[in-house]
């Protein structure tokens, strides 16, 4: 168990990976059915809503280091907060489509900067043996979302699809809150902490192993999309399940994602995350095809479950292979090439598999298509050597003030 001076940190990264992907990307999902049934859009608009929160990450992304160098960290924490909550506020009335896809965009930009940082920051201020057991924590937070999303939502639509969108701004800001009271609780390195810029530095050269695993990564956010864009409404209309049922297994995908970074910990350590990592590819590739051969409450409660379970748990074993491969001093910025490799994927794919549902009318394809994704970086994986920490890359980054 973490001890309590790990609480801050626990709170900075829980709290990020809360806000960037459990409620700012996946609260979307269950509000997708809602959305198009009560007219606010229809279904190739509401689709490509969700692909403009992708289209945002990957944007997010892509700046979060540069901007971390040369401003204050607290302050691009607060404003990413700040902009996730607006993004639900302003959203909780019926507007142009237009305004819709600016606000879905600016929470999904907002949410690459805190998934890249917020893990950053608190991983790094904890010490090297406990490292493991923190970063199973902190990515429980992409669960707690899918939980509470799917806990809330059916209530509030029985109120007014505006409750929902105002309740989701409320668990962002009180996300937010909690975040600043363990920044301002941490002890950061001068990194991390100085409001002065710093000198931009050059991305480290990646060895081959680290750049396989980015690779990889990046092909997981292909097998990401189905389940956590399309499956509600896949259930809910394609299949004439209902919103209840649909949100029932809404729920179990979020126990499932909160179950995962716990469970790859576990793993990381007993296996090993060179081990670990490709054998998950291979049971969320199995776990996505699921609904391709049956979508009986067995089955398809079996596929919520472990693709809830690998969705989270693939991040936490692929940070754990990132730091094992290149080191303290050199995973912000390795796991900021990997945010951007996954970021890339998903928003290409996610635009991609919007635009084969708008030809196709059904969503089955996009599984069968994210189960071969999976199965191809699983074999990507074992060709990765098992090395280990590469001294040169981190005593070369040291030498340059991290």
């Amino acid at each position: 168990m973490p001890s309590r001076s790990d609480l801050p940190a626990i709170a900075v990264g829980t709290t990020a990976t809360l806000a960037a992907v459990g409620l700012a990307r996946l609260a979307y999902t269950p509000l997708l059915p809602a959305v198009i049934h009560q007219g606010w859009f229809h279904s190739s608009q509401a689709v490509y809503l969700g692909a403009a929160n992708l289209l945002g990450y990957l944007l997010g992304a892509l700046l979060a280091v540069r901007l971390s160098e040369r401003f204050d960290t607290r302050k691009l924490l607060g404003i990413s907060f700040a902009s996730i909550v607006l993004s639900f506020v302003l959203c909780a009335l019926p507007a142009a489509f237009s305004w819709f896809f600016v606000w879905r965009f600016i929470s999904g930009l907002a949410g690459g900067l805190l998934m890249v940082l917020g893990p950053s920051v608190a991983l790094t201020a904890i010490p090297p043996e406990r490292r493991g057991l923190v970063a199973s924590f902190v990515f429980t937070g992409i669960g707690m979302g899918a939980i509470l999303s799917a806990s809330l939502i059916p209530m509030l639509l029985r109120l007014n699809l505006s409750a929902a969108w105002l309740v989701l701004g409320l668990l962002s800001l009180g996300a937010g809150l909690l975040a600043d009271w363990g920044l301002r609780r941490l002890t950061l390195n001068k990194a991390l902490t100085s409001t002065q810029p710093d000198v931009a530095l050059p991305v480290p050269a990646l060895s081959l192993a680290a750049l396989l695993v980015v690779l990889a990564y990046g092909l997981d956010a292909i097998g990401f999309i189905p389940h956590t864009v399309f499956w509600v409404d896949f259930l809910d209309r394609e299949n004439a399940l209902g919103t209840n049922a649909a949100s029932m297994q809404w729920l179990l995908f979020g126990i499932g994602a909160i179950i995962g970074p716990l469970l790859a910990g576990y793993l990381g350590k007993r296996l090993g995350w060179h081990r670990s990592l490709a054998l998950g590819f291979f049971i969320k590739a199995a776990a996505i095809a699921i609904p391709l051969l049956s979508i009986t409450l067995f089955w398809r409660s079996a596929s919520s479950l472990i693709v809830g379970i690998m969705v989270t748990g693939m991040v936490t074993l692929t940070s754990g292979r990132v730091m094992e491969l290149v080191g303290p001093a050199a995973y912000k910025r390795v796991w900021g090439i990997g945010a951007v490799s996954f970021s890339s994927a998903q928003a290409l794919s996610g635009y991609g598999m919007s635009a084969l549902y708008g030809v196709l009318g059904t969503y089955l394809p996009l599984f069968a298509i994210g189960s071969l994704v999976m199965l191809s970086a699983c074999l990507l994986l074992m060709l990765t050597p098992r090395t280990q920490t590469t001294p040169a890359v981190t005593i070369n980054l040291c030498k340059n003030g991290h």
